[in-house]
């Protein structure tokens, strides 16, 4: 694989228009998401249409372990990432001390730990070849917030 942009988020939104705009230029590709079907469809476009290759990763990034799995997983296949770019993310809305727990932890580990395991596990090749980019997107909720949104 060559010019391989790693994009998480990658089966919708901004992720998926990315991952065209990046296969459009020539470069290949590892998608993650959580959904494999969106993914296989997504591969098979872009395979097909520009002629790049395309490597998929189910893989829900609020889980503790993701970000290290994918990293495994990359640095096993002998893959060079040239650009990570952390997409994958969600907000949350209603009373903070009336939400669940559990997706507000959710949201926490795909906005925050996720993104920051990433840019830690693989920045540091980056950084010895003199070579790559980081890209972490996102929303610009963050900057109008509204009610029900804390």
């Amino acid at each position: 694989m060559k010019n391989v942009a790693l994009i998480t988020g990658a089966s919708s939104g901004i992720g998926l228009e990315l991952a065209h705009i990046h296969a459009e230029k020539g470069g290949d590709l590892i998608i993650v998401a959580r959904r494999a079907e969106k993914l296989a469809s997504l591969k098979q476009e872009l395979e097909t249409k520009h002629k790049v290759q395309v490597h998929t990763i189910a893989k829900d990034l609020s889980e503790p372990t993701a970000a290290q799995e994918i990293f495994d997983e990359v640095t096993q296949a002998g893959i060079t990432i040239e650009y990570l770019i952390n997409n994958a993310g969600f907000g949350g809305q209603g009373k903070f001390h009336e939400r669940e727990w559990q997706q507000d932890l959710n949201m926490i580990n795909l906005n925050v730990v996720a993104l920051t395991a990433l840019t830690r596990l693989f920045l540091p090749n980056m950084v010895a070849r003199n070579s790559g980019r980081v890209l972490n997107v996102s929303s610009t909720a963050s900057f109008l917030p509204g009610p029900l949104q804390a």
